[in-house]
């Protein structure tokens, strides 16, 4: 089986790639880029393609998308309260020009 080969897959591991990958584009990442990012996803999630068949094949773990959620916004609470702050009055400040012209 040439690297890349997707048939070992199950449908179900397909349609979630294709869901991530949609994901990933409506973010601005390229299509290829997306595409490479939502396979290394599923294989992270259920170890590579599954086969078929009663008992083959292990349960998913769904530690990647979960972190996903944790790591979001990590930036913003290294930075003290009144950069936070004074950050937040700038983009207000900006917005209302930007409305008022």
């Amino acid at each position: 089986m040439p690297r890349g080969d997707k048939s070992s897959y199950t449908d179900k591991q397909k349609r979630k790639a294709e869901h991530i990958e949609e994901g990933y584009e409506e973010r601005g990442v390229s299509r290829k880029e997306a595409e490479r990012r939502a396979w290394a996803t599923v294989n992270k999630e259920s170890g590579g393609g599954n086969k078929s068949g009663s008992g083959r094949g292990k349960p998913d773990t769904h530690e990647s998308s979960r972190k996903g959620g944790r790591k979001g916004g990590a930036a913003s609470t290294r930075r003290s309260a009144a950069d936070r702050s004074a950050a937040a009055k700038k983009g207000w400040e900006t917005r209302r020009k930007r409305a008022a012209s």
